[in-house]
């Protein structure tokens, strides 16, 4: 019995099947929806019948499991093609939402994605309209329904292109969440009991600091393993004509996160914690750090060895510093014009943070610091100020820094960290441990 019926008008339901299959099709549905399970359609119910969701039906009943199995792929590398874009986003930006969804799976299980931009791949994503060309489930227009996926191994990931398809806004309905859900259909997960997974059947909404849930984890990882480290630097997410080998001149090992230190951390693009280690770059999740990958697979034309990286929640703007040079990427996609040389700030700086409680950038180098408004009228200050002026019990010549998604500004340098409160003094407890408290090891 599937509770996709309830998505139809009740006086068709009730012609054709009967009040207990109603009943428990109510009954599955509040279950699903974390709502009280009475089997009476009361308000509560209506209104999460009417929120927006995924096409594809539920076939639940109460002895399945929080995360449903729908099948899987025979192999664990995966290309992907898109085969249309968003109006609203773009090529470019759609490109980029569809890539970060797939690197959701990829952080957490035994899957490698690479797309490819001609001839057939294993899934292929479209977006479509109402009409029925190009799509056998045509779409019901603006709302209810915004995308669907096919079970493996067929690969097919369609989404409504009457919808309004947005990044980094709560308005409208956000591409990289919805991709992420209809590709863990179409890698063999079902629709989760979960009301606050992913692969929950209704969309909530945009998440600034969106994660997987653990219930995702854990279907996933039923179907393809738990990800390990890698014998090879081969990307987890990778693009067939657009990949190319990184430029170091000091090609380096690949970092272990529980021995190695950092040469930079940011809270970035996506709401991701990216450290940086030579030609290496991890994310680092409430389970440690993700097997590190090398920086130009994600960020094209950057070098390793970094000295800093920051990134702006204010323009969207991430910035990489490297010697007496700067550059600028928009996303994973660098701005035109750069790298560009720092004039107003010294080369080789220890560390770069934004500051969210008064939106500007700080460069730190020994014991000054430097800070910037990106929209105000004058570029990067010249004029330095001591770091003992700005912090209280912090140190000076730092390793790394940034503000997390808690607010809190964390400096690091060597195997340790501190923790700053809003008047930027050191928090009593720290320093702290940074591979037992950041990398979980």
């Amino acid at each position: 019995m599937q509770f996709s019926l309830l998505h139809k008008p009740l006086e068709q339901v009730t012609g054709y099947f009967t009040k207990e299959e109603i009943a428990n099709a109510v009954r599955s549905f509040q279950m699903a929806s974390g709502l009280p399970v009475t089997g009476q359609v009361d308000s509560a119910t209506l209104t999460q019948i009417r929120q927006p969701r995924c096409g594809v039906e539920d076939p639940f009943n109460e002895r399945t499991f929080k995360y449903q199995l729908l099948g899987r792929w025979r192999k664990k590398h995966l290309t992907y093609r898109v085969h249309s874009y968003s109006e609203d986003l773009g090529a470019a930006a759609t490109r980029t939402a569809i890539q970060a969804a797939f690197k959701y799976w990829s952080d957490v299980a035994q899957l490698t994605f690479q797309e490819v931009r001609a001839g057939r791949a294993d899934i292929r994503l479209s977006f479509h309209g109402s009409t029925p060309w190009g799509c056998s489930r045509p779409f019901d227009g603006n709302g209810h329904v915004l995308a669907h996926a096919d079970i493996p191994e067929l690969g097919t990931v369609h989404f409504d292109s009457d919808e309004d398809w947005t990044e980094g806004t709560p308005r409208g309905v956000n591409l990289r969440i919805i991709a992420a859900h209809e590709i863990g259909h179409a890698l063999g997960l079902g629709h989760s009991r979960h009301p606050a997974a992913l692969m929950a059947p209704t969309y909530t909404g945009y998440q600034t600091r969106f994660r997987l849930h653990p219930d995702d984890i854990k279907g996933i990882q039923a179907l393809y393993g738990k990800r390990t480290m890698p014998t090879t630097t081969t990307a987890t997410v990778t693009s067939a004509l657009t990949t190319h080998p990184a430029t170091s001149l000091r090609p380096s090992k690949v970092p272990d996160p529980c021995k190695d230190g950092l040469d930079a951390i940011m809270l970035g693009p996506y709401d991701k914690t990216y450290a940086f280690r030579g030609d290496y770059v991890w994310t680092v999740t409430d389970f440690g750090a993700n097997p590190p990958l090398k920086i130009q697979s994600l960020w094209k034309g950057l070098p390793g060895w970094l000295d800093a990286a920051v990134h702006s929640p204010r323009t969207g703007r991430t910035y990489f510093f490297k010697g007496s040079k700067l550059w600028r990427y928009r996303g994973f996609k660098m701005d035109p014009g750069y790298p560009k040389l720092l004039t107003r700030i010294p080369p080789k700086i220890d560390a770069a943070v934004y500051w969210a409680r008064n939106k500007k950038l700080f460069f730190f180098k020994g014991t000054e610091y430097w800070q910037w408004d990106e929209l105000g009228w004058s570029p990067f200050t010249s004029h330095a100020r001591k770091i003992s002026s700005l912090f209280s019990g912090a140190p000076s010549h730092l390793d790394a820094a940034f503000t997390w998604e808690n607010g809190k500004m964390y400096l690091f340098k060597g195997q340790k960290y501190w923790r700053l409160n809003d008047q930027l003094r050191v928090e009593r407890g720290y320093p702290l441990s940074t591979t037992e408290r950041w990398m979980n090891c």
